[in-house]
């Protein structure tokens, strides 16, 4: 959302680095590589509402702390901290869709989740800087909402919550009685022993799970390339036509026409199409069901990248280049949405926790991709850029609905968290 103010704030601390200029932008998505790691765990113990509160609260002060930095580093510092807040919703927020949503209805509620992530984006730089004090005011409505509104929907906590309250009703008498536990609850409670499983899960699904490993690379990669595009939709119609600043700034409509289109098409087709295949399998359902917009969507994305570079590098209308960012932003969110659906399905107890290692590579790819853009196309030129962007992108997520179809029930069967 600061995008568009990085030249004023820049000047303001006196910064000449373009270095520093990128990392006070992407240094807030790179937080978000490392709070779902164990703030989605910790949202399995207390609870989804008690970490997306305070998590929010979190966000709110260092927000307001970037509005009072004196140095650039104060304020690199600041956007980090806020960052980590600010990181609760990516994996606690779909977790509370497996909480509160029947496998038949959850397409929809998943694809409107996913839709903002990455329709913010686009947005900010249209809509022009969005300064601290604007942010943290839209904060604390959101936080005075959520007070009286955010209910908790974790069933172990929930549970755990009304046993207690079991417990705390019978009479001395009924002591045999009093140790009502729950199916969820084991036998070493403490603290310690909870935090160290929880905070260790993200990271031992992402090494035991082949579903999470390809699937987190994949989507790692997609956020990548979204990155990617909204840093070089500006090199492309102010470097390529010549475009002033203004007029440059609105072809980010096109990558939002892209990916509120087709999440709005998804999202009411999604739980349809899972809800036909389910029926025509005995009405036994299946995560796979989630995952046939998919298929679509991994052609899609290169399409567009290769649309996009070589009618930029040939200097063709510029409304040819937009057709193309259309069918990436398109690609993009198909994938995420089934992408997190599939998980959701698939790891609905843990949910979060997949969730969480799943976002801390796609953060790190939305950090990285930035940075070494520029010296790609300028190395290769959008042409070349695009294709080689475009030829990983088939190699990596084209086979990967078509593994999942066929063998997934087979690998999920052999999962210790699918199972759960």
């Amino acid at each position: 959302m600061i995008a568009p103010a990085i030249g004023q704030i820049s000047s303001t601390f006196g910064n000449n680095s373009d270095t520093i200029s990128a990392l006070t932008v992407s240094i807030f998505v790179l937080a978000y590589a490392f709070g779902p790691l164990f703030l989605g765990p910790m949202s399995e113990i207390y609870g989804r509402s008690r970490v997306l509160q305070l998590s929010n609260l979190w966000y709110l002060a260092w927000n307001i702390g970037c509005g009072f930095a004196r140095t650039e580093y104060q304020l690199l510092a600041f956007r980090f901290l806020a960052g980590l807040g600010g990181s609760a919703p990516m994996s606690v927020g779909a977790a509370v869709l497996g909480d509160c949503w029947r496998p038949d209805e959850r397409g929809k509620a998943a694809a409107i989740f996913s839709l903002a992530p990455l329709l913010g984006p686009v947005v900010g730089p249209i809509t022009g800087a969005w300064l601290f004090w604007s942010t943290s005011i839209v904060d604390v409505a959101i936080q005075i909402v959520g007070i009286f509104f955010l209910q908790e929907t974790y069933a172990p906590v929930l549970l755990e919550r009304k046993a207690e309250r079991i417990r705390r009703s019978m009479s001395v008498e009924d002591a045999p009685c009093r140790k009502v536990r729950t199916v969820f609850e084991t036998q070493d409670r403490s603290w310690q022993i909870i935090m160290i499983k929880a905070l260790t899960r993200p990271f031992a699904m992402f090494v035991r799970e082949p579903i999470v490993q390809l699937l987190s690379v994949y989507m790692a990669y997609l956020y990548g390339i979204f990155y990617l595009f909204l840093t070089t939709i500006p090199l492309i119609f102010q470097g390529k036509y010549q475009q002033p600043v203004g007029i440059a700034g609105l072809h980010y409509i096109a990558l939002g026409i892209g990916v509120s289109g087709a999440s709005q098409i998804n999202a009411r087709t999604m739980d349809k199409v899972y809800v036909h295949l389910k029926n025509k399998n005995g009405g036994v359902a299946r995560p796979e069901f989630r995952l046939p917009a998919m298929f679509p969507a991994t052609i899609l994305l290169p399409i567009g990248c290769l649309i996009t570079g070589w009618s930029s590098q040939a200097h063709t209308h510029w409304i040819v280049s937009d057709i193309g960012i259309v069918l990436v932003g398109a690609g993009i969110i198909l994938n995420f949405q089934c992408i997190q659906t599939y998980l959701i399905d698939t790891f609905t107890l843990h949910a979060a926790s997949a969730l969480a290692a799943a976002t801390c590579l796609r953060s790190i790819a939305g950090f990285v991709f930035p940075l070494f853009a520029p010296a790609m196309y300028n190395a290769l030129g959008f042409g070349k850029g695009d294709t080689l962007l475009a030829v990983i992108a088939i190699i990596i997520g084209c086979p990967a609905p078509f593994i999942f179809w066929h063998y997934g029930e087979e690998i999920r069967n052999r999962s210790r968290y699918a199972r759960s």
